[in-house]
């Protein structure tokens, strides 16, 4: 199955569109879309305008491709899953969104290779096309390693971190401070 989705609050007609003349053009029977608050009528793809979460995670462990808009949810869940994700990110000058934050999102997951980015109507026919057959790629963890949780209970517990206090300390002297608000040198150059 291939799942689409654009979330919850601005609808995406331009992905969906693509996507349904894509089905069409295809005969690719099993897509299925979230399409939040949209007026487009699809012809060749099942439509939801809002489903669950547990449907959401439901549909996307069953994909064998996920496509969506460059939210944060949507790449994390694929990647989670170990799903492929083709990334159309909203375009601020085609009214889609309020800014451009989706393309840089798009460019750095694509950088990573993580996931594959389609700017129109064209690419995201071709990158479907290259990715017929089975897509996993590996998961990412859904929990921090140990030494990440050492370095902030590090810094929960002292304000500080190994990386801030040399980094401070050599590089400018000038910003090198006790460790925080706690520390009676701190609050006295308040």
């Amino acid at each position: 199955m291939i799942f689409a989705t654009v979330g919850t609050q601005i609808h995406f007609d331009r992905l969906i569109a693509a996507l349904d003349d894509w089905a069409g053009t295809t005969n690719e029977t099993d897509v299925f879309a979230q399409v939040g608050p949209s007026a487009y009528v699809a012809k060749h793809i099942q439509t939801e305008r809002f489903i669950t979460p547990q449907e959401f995670r439901e549909r996307a462990l069953k994909a064998r491709v996920i496509i969506g808009h460059a939210g944060m949810g949507s790449i994390l869940t694929a990647l989670e899953f170990g799903k492929r994700m083709i990334v159309m990110p909203r375009r601020s000058d085609l009214g889609e969104h309020r800014n451009d934050h989706q393309l840089g999102t798009a460019q750095y997951f694509s950088g990573q290779g993580r996931i594959l980015v389609a700017e129109d109507r064209q690419q995201l026919f071709d990158k479907l096309s290259q990715l017929a057959g089975p897509n996993n790629v590996d998961p990412i963890s859904t929990s921090a390693s140990p030494a990440l949780i050492a370095t902030l209970r590090r810094f929960i517990d002292t304000g500080t971190s190994p990386v801030t206090r040399t980094t401070r300390t050599i590089a400018d002297p000038l910003h090198a401070r006790p460790a925080g608000p706690t520390d009676s040198r701190w609050r006295a150059q308040i």
